[in-house]
């Protein structure tokens, strides 16, 4: 699939069969988030690579939107590691885009994949940290849920020319 398709075919897939995630393609999803472009290429993250049932599974009873958690086999937690910021503020736009090239990988490579907002909601920060034992100087930001798909969702067409202006307002 080029580039565009698997832009414009991607979509938030939330149901997954239970075949597992090879270690092959966990390091294809990180190889993408970490091709990700960083403000002055700092690349301020870090990954944790959660696939034991009973973490994926109490994860869901701290972000109450993360249920699909409880069929999938993999999940992948991006955090912005404030010890290699330079600039602040710019962390959470660098883990942004690590976490948009991780879900396009994902499509590309056949897996179905949501992005489960962590931060800035401190509850949900709180109970992710705790869970997964995050240092202080990590910031839990996004939670990507991962598995094979067990649903089917066509494109979306969300192109609108009326949200584009020209130079100016």
């Amino acid at each position: 699939m080029d580039a565009m398709e698997n832009i414009l075919s991607r979509r938030s897939i939330r149901r997954y069969t239970a075949e597992p995630v090879s270690e092959e393609t966990i390091k294809q999803l990180l190889e993408a988030a970490m091709s990700a472009p960083s403000a002055n290429n700092r690349q301020p993250w870090q990954f944790v690579v959660i696939d034991d049932r009973a973490l994926l599974d109490a994860i869901t009873e701290v972000h109450l939107y993360a249920q699909m958690l409880k069929e999938a086999p993999l999940a992948i937690l991006v955090c912005g590691d404030l010890q290699r910021v330079k600039h602040q503020g710019y962390w959470p736009l660098d883990c942004s885009a690590a976490t948009e090239n991780l879900l396009l990988a994902a499509h590309a490579l056949g897996l179905g994949a949501v992005w489960l907002g962590v931060y800035p909601n401190e509850k949900r920060m709180v109970g992710v940290r705790r869970l997964v034992c995050l240092p202080e100087h990590l910031e839990p930001f996004s939670l990507i849920s991962i598995g094979y798909p067990a649903e089917q969702k066509p494109p979306s067409a969300r192109y609108d020319a009326e949200r584009i202006h020209r130079n100016q307002w």
